[in-house]
């Protein structure tokens, strides 16, 4: 029996997601340079800083859904909506605190992985306020923020208090709140004020007739013309029109391998301040508009691909698919499996063997049960905060 086009839509934008969890969990476990070369590797050249843009763009995509799809909830249904999104966020993310400590390392040498789940919860709380919009003003809002939040982390650096650990627990929530919640927004690894730019462009497009041939190639095609465009504006302005030689001058305690240590692995901890020329580099995690549209770009494209591919062989796209199904539990699995450090003497052993775990245990459940573990927990609190607003307020 063919599938539906529903179907399909969910079977590719799952897809997406399974890739996207493969992707951080190559980051996490592979080498990322060439030990005779000292090149970054391939793995590091295709998912670094990609991976979670594509987490988060999906991330938009979920709670579009969530929200009524096409047609946003109203009223009383979207109250109901809010306040479940709310639910959700606020498991996430104390999964993600609970996570946290037992990550090994304190340094970003010595941290296998910055866990982005607690991050996930201030992403979707940011998202609350902008989910009746309609998708022309969703895009339009993602790009202030693109724009905007770069600006704002440049410019504020200097007042912000002192950065927590790369991963902060329960315990420095509580010890430095007020240093955690900057950490969240501004200067940690996946900052939701510029991730907003993903976020609200992944509820966009969430809005859109996604099971429409014509939609997904648009995707495709404007996603990569996006991406190419901010890698092209990146090359530009930093190797042709004198930007390099700029962040040089500015930078006077930075030498030129160190600079081209922050374009191609990304800043250490943050982007230095020295010169509004930083904000036009395009290198993962550097979070500048350049590198949100790269992200970006590079996201819906992959988007447009697997929804392509899911209408002839979705029945293929199974084991990534339902990969992608239950990431939540998936990534907290790996999380806590790099928390052994067994990884670190044969990393592509334990990438492989992880990702084959992985793919053979999601596959077995979603065909036997559906939700995976942690989603089901989610998304039956989450539901079960929307029933109570929706009967609390029925007439007798």
């Amino acid at each position: 029996m063919p599938t539906t086009p529903g179907k399909q839509r969910l079977v590719g934008i799952d897809a997406a997601r399974g890739l996207a969890l493969i992707g951080m969990v190559s980051i996490h476990i592979l080498p990322a340079w060439n030990p005779e070369t000292f090149e970054p590797t391939a793995q590091w050249t295709v998912f670094a800083g990609r991976s979670a843009a594509l987490f988060a763009l999906l991330a938009g995509v979920s709670l579009a859904f969530s929200s009524g799809g096409r047609t946003p909830h109203t009223g009383r249904a979207m109250t109901a909506t809010r306040l479940g999104i709310l639910v959700r966020a606020g498991l996430i993310a104390a999964l993600g605190l609970a996570i946290n400590p037992l990550i090994p390392g304190t340094t970003s040498e010595e941290v296998p992985a910055v866990n982005i789940l607690v991050y996930y919860g201030a992403f979707f709380l940011l998202t609350i306020p902008f989910l009746r919009l309609s998708a022309k003003a969703l895009f339009a809002w993602a790009a202030v923020f693109a724009i905007a939040s770069p600006v704002l982390m440049q410019a504020a650096r200097a007042a912000l208090p002192t950065a927590v650990e790369l991963n902060p627990g329960f315990a420095d929530l509580a010890a430095a709140p007020g240093a955690t919640l900057v950490h969240l927004l501004l200067t940690g690894t996946y900052p939701a004020l510029p991730y907003l730019a993903y976020l609200l462009s992944g509820l966009a497009i969430g809005r859109l007739d996604l099971a429409g041939l014509q939609v997904q190639a648009q995707l495709l095609l404007l996603g990569i013309v996006l991406a190419v465009v901010a890698w092209l504006a990146y090359w530009v302005l930093i190797l042709q029109a004198g930007g390099y030689d700029q962040l040089l001058s500015h930078s006077p305690a930075l030498t030129e391998d160190m600079i081209d240590d922050i374009i191609t692995w990304g800043p250490d901890p943050v982007l230095p301040t020295t010169t509004w020329w930083w904000l036009t580099i395009a290198g993962p995690h550097t979070n500048t508009p350049l590198a949100l549209a790269v992200g970006l770009g590079s996201g819906a494209a992959v988007l447009g691909a697997f929804l392509l591919l899911a209408r002839r062989w979705g029945s293929w796209l199974l084991p990534l698919s339902a990969m992608g199904s239950m990431t939540l539990t998936l990534y907290s699995a790996h999380l806590l499996a790099l928390s052994t450090e067994v990884h670190y003497d044969q990393p592509y052993l334990w990438f492989f063997i992880q990702v084959v775990v992985a793919a053979c245990f999601a596959t077995a459940w979603h065909r036997a049960l559906g939700q995976g573990p942690l989603e089901r927990v989610v998304a039956r609190s989450a539901g079960l905060t929307r029933g109570l607003v929706l009967t609390g307020h029925r007439t007798p």
